[in-house]
């Protein structure tokens, strides 16, 4: 037996290593199996090669055994194994990589790595997080004796022969007293489940029972056999690691459903992400249902290094508007610091974002064209992430030109092209200006879209929460051309035309008009204007300005903030119809109660159609309604 202490620059490495290298402990196991991989990966390659004459490859897989009562985790593997001079220069030189130099010595002709994890060193001393001591019995694939290193946690290590014949590495971990949820089977299962899912080599944790077909001529009332058969709780060969020519739809989705087994609705499409140069990625994401709150929709990717699960926090990698969608990035190339839990800052990390997005806005646009009718049906569900898209990234916004859908209130879709083409007749006002209707709600401003439905306007639905940022977006970036909500002026005015109205009230009159209405008509709420509009208009229609009305909605979602519109008090516009019969009888009133009851209950009548009208006020409205028609 020989001693020695280890060769680092402090006097003792292990209370750093678990305060400050590794915040969250349990990824001492990701590490463990990690390592384990690596050093099978490794023997593989080898052989692959022809440097490991007369080694068996065969079909060597990693065993987790956990031992309750002796307070232990092993991790045994069946890979490349340590002479003692390595052990000494990988484990003993604490922040030496044993992949780098690997690499270098055998890549193959394409120069690729096969796959190799690397920074065993540092990796390996994680498990010192959560044990008390750590013993190392490790054989080569050379011909050299097997080697039993152990330490307890302090510089000081032990390193001695061992009889294992079979090569590769064992890993015994002596749990500490503070670690003991480690020593739980549910918690070592949840653990390798949520970091190992798919690690390239089977990974074995006890057995399970299995049940057999019945045998011929078997009763009904006899059991079926059982058997034990080896737990294998990863998938070595996930489809993201497939060309996209060896899967079909049925894969895609079953896949989906090993990701995200409590999800039961299919996911709508796909996009398999395949990249060797400038960087190496692969992936696939998948477009789910959506709905209208972003904040419930985010950390459903997965981001991986090597089949290694690193988190689901993707954002810098993957360009925010996209952190909605599901699926899995794999990239050796994305910069992680030691501990693998957060993105150091890189130029490579923009140009994977950009890819990614041009890639999705690609797989859309040829959806579009090849299935209008299919991408027109799942246009909701997508919508969120299009627009949020749109707005945040210039270069989506200019690709979605080309299949982002602007529906309207009768269900048809019209692309941004297409829609000023069919509206510029229509729906240019005495200015030049192209006038673009929408609603947010229909059942809410039924009332006005069917207004302007009658001048033969068309109407959009857009109903998303960031609508409002999303419209002054395109405006800025559109000459001549802008979004008015349907309920924000009289029919009359939303598209101004020279053609105007001549009123049949005298001047005399509206004069009198307006100041019997601002004597009744709160004007904390409503400010009053008189218009001259179609007799056949509604005598009041309340509306709220576009701007106003708009930059509070984009405080509600972020933004406009600097207007300070989110504190402002409910105002709206009250336009008279003078031209209205009612309205003209409302003049002609001679008293004073029945002139204030029919200006009540015209107000409270347009305060009705725009679903403002409620409790108190609404239980007076009724009781005065039946009253006027007894």
């Amino acid at each position: 037996m020989s001693k020695g202490t280890i060769n680092v620059s402090v006097d003792n490495i292990f209370p750093l290593i678990k305060k400050f290298l590794y915040s969250d402990h349990e990824i001492f196991l990701r590490e463990l199996i990690s390592n384990a991989t690596d050093a099978t990966l490794k023997l593989k390659h080898l052989a692959n090669i022809g440097e490991a004459e007369g080694v068996e490859y065969g079909n060597p897989m990693i065993e987790v055994k956990l031992d309750k009562k002796k307070k232990q985790l092993r991790i045994i593997d069946q890979g490349i194994g340590m002479t003692k001079e390595e052990v000494e220069k990988y484990i003993n030189e604490i922040a030496f990589s044993g992949a780098e130099e690997f690499i270098e010595k055998y890549k193959d002709k394409n120069g690729k790595d096969a796959g190799i994890i690397g920074h065993f060193g540092l990796g390996f001393y994680s498990a010192f997080m959560v044990a008390k001591k750590v013993e190392i019995i490790t054989k080569s694939y050379k011909d050299e004796p097997a080697v039993h290193w152990a330490c307890d946690g302090s510089p000081e290590f032990t390193i001695e022969k061992a009889d294992k014949k079979e090569r590769g590495t064992e890993i015994i971990l002596h749990i500490a007293d503070d670690s003991t949820e480690f020593l739980e089977e549910n918690r070592i299962s949840e653990l390798l489940v949520k970091y190992n899912k798919f690690m390239p080599i089977p990974i074995k944790f006890g057995t399970k029972t299995e049940t057999l077909p019945k045998p011929e001529g078997a009763k009904e009332e006899d059991e079926a056999p059982t058997q034990e058969v080896d737990n294998i709780i990863n998938n070595p060969n996930p489809a993201w690691t497939k060309q996209p020519t060896e899967l079909e739809d049925k894969d895609y989705n079953s896949f989906y459903r090993e990701l995200y087994p409590m999800q039961f609705e299919e996911p709508l499409f796909h996009i398999h992400l395949n990249v060797d140069y400038p960087f190496n990625l692969t992936g696939i994401l998948y477009f789910p249902k959506m709905t209208n709150d972003m904040s419930i929709q985010k950390d459903k990717i997965q981001l991986y290094q090597n089949q290694v699960f690193v988190t689901d926090n993707v954002e810098g990698i993957v360009p925010e508007f996209l952190t909605m969608l599901r699926g899995v990035i794999d990239s050796p190339d994305i910069p992680l610091n030691v501990s693998r839990s957060y993105l150091q800052a890189d130029g490579a990390v923009k140009k994977i974002s950009s890819y990614i997005t041009r890639k999705v806005a690609d797989k859309l646009k040829s959806l579009f064209n090849n299935d209008r009718e299919g991408f027109e049906k799942k246009w909701n569900d997508i919508k969120i992430v299009i627009e949020y898209g749109m707005l945040t990234e210039d270069k989506f916004f200019d690709k979605a030109q080309d299949f982002a859908l602007y529906p309207t209130v009768n269900d048809t879709y019209f692309t941004f092209s297409e829609l000023k083409e069919k509206i510029k007749d229509a729906q240019t006002d005495k200015d030049g200006n192209l006038v673009i209707l929408y609603a947010s709600n229909k059942e809410e401003q039924h009332s006005y879209i069917e207004a302007a439905k009658e001048k033969g306007y068309e109407v959009l639905l857009l109903d998303s929460p960031i609508v409002a940022h999303l419209l002054q977006k395109v405006e800025s970036k559109e000459e001549k051309l802008s979004f008015v909500r349907v309920d924000s002026d009289h029919v009359e005015n939303l598209i101004k035309k020279d053609d105007e109205q001549i009123s049949k009230l005298s001047d005399e009159e509206k004069e009198s008009l307006k100041t019997f209405l601002d004597g009744v008509i709160p004007k904390e709420k409503f400010s009053v204007q008189l218009e001259a509009m179609d007799s056949n208009a509604n005598p009041f229609i309340i509306t709220e300005p576009e701007f106003m009305r708009r930059m509070k909605d984009m405080q509600k979602t972020g933004g406009g903030g600097m207007f300070g519109m989110g504190g402002f008090p409910e105002m709206y516009n009250l336009i008279v119809n003078t031209n209205h019969e009612l309205v003209g009888e409302i003049l002609n009133t001679k008293t004073e109660k029945k002139k204030e009851r029919l200006v009540n209950q015209a107000l409270d009548l347009a305060r009705l159609s725009k679903n403002l009208l409620k409790g108190e006020e609404l239980t007076a409205f009724i009781k005065r309604s039946y009253e006027m028609i007894k």
